[in-house]
């Protein structure tokens, strides 16, 4: 009997695993607006957040979140992370026993500081959450280039089930058991992609981006680890090769946030000319703030915080990753 799979989020990359997922087992697409639904099903397009690209006409959309998950073998959640407890509350009540909830969402609870696994549990706690994640631009996905992904649940058994869900063409799909880091490697690079757009809208050349980007990834997997991490998966696919993508991609939100601070506007108008949600803006606070419980240096972050949240201007932000050095390997 093949699975089947409800995707709940019509956005850019709940609509690429929606048609990934398509290939291999009958999927099902949640809409919140009934006429992003009615053109999936009828043009087989969305053209809000997929211009030009063409969906499956296997898959099936609907505006009706009951309709969507009660029938559901596997569950994906493509929704921002501060929507997903609202969603959650609605699913549990139409959800059947036992089925897995996986997580698309790359960032981590305003209030509580909860990765999306730990919503999850917390609303569906008979329910097994896990994680896909990794460096996936939607718009490329669709184009048909190759990408690469992890699907992580801490049962290796689950992993490797829905690894075959997903896996389609050049969309290649690995099992990692580390929860944590998957999920945690894909919340914190949208920091580091901010700090990185903040240096190329102000031009300071690929020298300096490259030092951000390194010294990033050690910001972010010191951490990752002080909160339960393998060190391994930040040099992974959800560590570094998320953050490589993020950081460089004209495609990125998160890039596209720092660039345009890097040109001299503000936050407010920045998120007021997007219709999409860049994650990095709500949890470059969260991530100061477990910076500090967990007593790790955060510099880069901390410049991007001051930037989003306290009125520095991106270039000083640049000049306060100035100070001085210490060795490679140490904090700072």
């Amino acid at each position: 009997m093949r699975l089947r799979v409800a995707v709940l989020g019509a956005g850019s990359f709940g609509t690429t695993i929606a048609h990934l997922a398509t290939h291999n087992a009958p999927t099902t697409l949640w809409c919140r607006r009934a006429e992003t639904a009615d053109e999936i099903n009828r043009e087989h397009t969305n053209e809000r957040y997929l211009p030009g690209y063409a969906i499956s006409p296997e898959l099936r959309a609907t505006a009706s979140l009951e309709e969507a998950v009660q029938q559901a073998d596997v569950l994906v959640l493509g929704v921002p992370s501060h929507g997903i407890r609202e969603v959650l509350g609605e699913v549990a009540r139409h959800i059947r026993p036992w089925v897995p909830v996986v997580s698309l969402a790359k960032g981590l609870e305003r209030d509580t500081h909860l990765r999306m696994t730990e919503v999850i549990r917390e609303l569906l706690p008979d329910h097994r959450a896990g994680v896909l994640t990794g460096p996936n631009l939607a718009k490329e996905i669709m184009a048909g280039y190759a990408a690469a992904s992890v699907i992580s649940f801490e049962d290796q058994d689950v992993a490797q089930q829905l690894q075959a869900v997903f896996h389609s063409g050049g969309f290649r799909v690995y099992t990692n058991q580390d929860v944590i880091g998957c999920e945690l490697g894909g919340a914190l690079k949208n920091v580091i992609a901010i700090a990185t757009g903040m240096g190329d809208g102000l031009g300071v050349g690929d020298n300096t981006r490259s030092a951000v980007i390194t010294r990033g990834l050690a910001e972010l997997t010191r951490l990752g680890v002080a909160m339960g991490g393998q060190p391994a998966t930040f040099a992974g696919l959800a560590g570094m090769g998320d953050l490589i993508a993020t950081c460089t991609s004209k495609q990125s939100r998160n890039r596209h946030v720092g660039e345009e601070l890097g040109k001299g506007r503000t936050i407010d108008e920045i998120i007021a000319a997007m219709n999409q949600v860049a994650e990095g803006v709500k949890t470059t606070r969260v991530v100061m703030e477990l910076g500090a419980k967990h007593d790790v240096t955060l510099p880069i972050s901390a410049e991007v915080n001051a930037v989003i949240h306290e009125g520095r201007t991106a270039q000083e932000a640049y000049r306060g990753l100035g100070r001085q050095a210490g060795a490679e390997h140490e904090p700072g």
